[in-house]
């Protein structure tokens, strides 16, 4: 069974810092592009940061600069590094991990449940 478990959110005061962890299972793991996406309420969800199997990272304009994405494939986790966080980064944040057919049999895409990361005075 594929199982995407996030951790890490929290309060965090602005200009804080914050590392969210994804650790992933029943997945070939190394194959997989992984990424982050948030939801604020009212919101609909969005593309954060993500990294290819081959280590190419991708980010939203509204983080570049202040979140890192990361894998460690020995481990089957991706992680956000979040550093000078904002009010307006506050939200739901959801692990993703994606594979396409070039890679795979067929494109698949899993979800994690998703943390909280609130980041307020």
């Amino acid at each position: 069974q594929v199982q995407l478990v996030e951790s890490g959110g929290g309060l965090v005061q602005p200009g804080g810092s914050l590392r969210l962890s994804c650790a992933a299972s029943g997945i070939m793991f190394s194959i997989y592009t992984m990424g982050w996406y948030r939801q604020a309420p009212g919101k609909e969800r969005e593309l954060v940061a993500t990294i290819t199997s081959g280590d190419s990272t991708n980010y939203a304009d509204s983080v570049k600069g202040r979140f890192t994405v990361s894998r460690d494939n020995a481990k089957n986790t991706v992680y956000l590094q979040m550093d000078s966080l904002k009010p307006e980064d506050t939200a739901v944040y959801f692990c993703n991990a994606h594979v396409s057919a070039t890679l795979s049999r067929v494109t698949r895409n899993y979800w994690g449940q998703g943390t909280q990361v609130t980041v307020s005075s």
